[in-house]
């Protein structure tokens, strides 16, 4: 059964000497817009929660994995979707064997992050079989997350000590590249779950209760050079369930509902939502 209630959801995490999402357009500096405000994309917070439901076993296939993350060893999205072993098999991209509905209800039904976020199959033409294009429309938004203040960005140049190529007899020049940080900040993002979207893709009660428990645990496993361990943290993830599919109010006066202080507290304004109480999960 789909899921049967809307929801909306806040997460307030913090950012501690940490790069959270670098800007290759920009040197890969933590992105940031015009008025100084750091920002995280949705598309990097789209992969996060891939990441945890990949760390979950078979359990909650994911169809979109990272190649340094990716568990059945195929090289495209294409070669996935197409397995016999991993995917739906090739007759599933087959129009003259399978409509593309047929294909987007068997793609939702095996993988989590279909169904969750949607997904374009778009392949071109292999040998005699012509070019496909479904696009699958999934029911979880997820709005870019925005520091509460400005940020500092903070920039090192780093150096090396040995001779990457060569004999060895000349030492190479010390000058390796440049590393930028956020040296402290609180951001917020901001999702919802649409009930009538989720009717189409099968996202399920489940579904939304699985997402529920990776939020907390978003940046666990999840560090690197640029986000060393514990640098990053979810401090609350805030979860409202409305009473109905259409929702007792709009996503946006939910969401406003909500103040985040520079301190990473908050304040729910009770009096714009009566009714509707928000679940409180504390970060992991």
């Amino acid at each position: 059964m789909s899921l049967q209630h809307k929801i909306d959801f806040a997460v307030i995490l913090t950012v501690n000497r940490a790069n959270p999402n670098g800007d290759p357009l920009n040197g890969n500096r933590p992105r940031t817009d015009y008025d100084g405000y750091g920002e995280i994309s949705d598309v990097c917070l789209k992969r996060k929660i891939r990441d945890r439901l990949m760390e979950m076993g078979e359990g909650q296939r994911v169809f979109v994995q990272s190649d340094d993350r990716k568990l059945d060893g195929m090289v495209s999205l294409k070669e996935r979707a197409e397995s016999a072993e991993h995917g739906l098999g090739k007759d599933a991209f087959n129009p003259k064997k399978c409509s593309k509905e047929e294909t987007a209800k068997k793609a939702c039904a095996k993988w989590f992050d279909v169904r969750a976020f949607g997904q374009l199959f778009a392949f071109g033409k292999d040998g005699d079989a012509a070019g496909v294009s479904i696009a699958v429309r999934g029911p979880v938004s997820l709005h870019a997350a925005f520091s509460v203040e400005p940020v500092s960005v903070a920039s090192i140049q780093i150096t090396k000590s040995v001779s990457s190529e060569g004999d060895g007899t000349k030492r190479g020049s010390d000058t390796m590249g440049m590393k930028h940080r956020v040296d402290k900040g609180v951001y917020v993002f901001y999702g919802s779950i649409n009930p009538q979207l989720a009717e189409r893709t099968g996202f399920s009660d489940e579904d939304a209760a699985v997402l529920k428990a990776i939020l907390p645990r978003l940046f666990e496993n999840d560090a690197s050079s640029a986000r060393p361990e514990g640098s990053m943290a979810v401090n609350h993830v805030l979860w409202w369930q409305h009473a109905s599919k259409s929702g007792q109010y709009s996503s946006a006066r939910v969401h406003r509902s909500l103040t985040v202080n520079p301190d990473g507290s908050y304040v729910l304004d009770g009096e714009a939502t009566p009714g509707l109480k928000a679940d409180v999960l504390e970060g992991f």
